[in-house]
């Protein structure tokens, strides 16, 4: 009798903490290439990248890419580089569109030659 309860013990001990640690959201950092060129562009670039499920965000002018730490049971990467061309900023996954690019001030205008300031 005891070793079966010792056995049942040790089988609920083993259910418990497998729940517990699948239960636990899966927390990831990505890049993401994204074109821009001033202090503007990476305030809107990381604001457009702060989703939900989003927990950090951060863009490189020099190096031209974001850094993104995201719950990935909350969203993933291609709705990241969607909500960033939205924006107005094209990136490796996500051209922006003609419309959102065209809202840009002239000093984030990447596309008309304007250089990294």
């Amino acid at each position: 009798m005891k070793t079966q309860f010792k056995i049942f013990t040790a089988f609920l001990f083993f259910a418990f903490f497998s729940l517990t640690a699948s239960a636990q959201k899966k927390i990831q950092t990505d890049t993401l290439s994204v074109t821009g060129v001033c202090e503007m562009c990476e305030k809107r670039i990381e604001k457009a990248a702060f989703i939900r499920g989003v927990k950090l965000t951060e863009w490189d002018k020099e190096a031209q890419r974001l850094t993104v730490t995201y719950k990935t049971k909350r969203t993933n990467m291609d709705e990241i580089a969607t909500a960033v061309a939205q924006a107005g900023h094209d990136n490796g996954k996500k051209k922006a569109p003609k419309e959102a690019y065209a809202k840009l001030p002239d000093c984030c205008a990447y596309r008309d030659g304007v250089k990294v300031h």
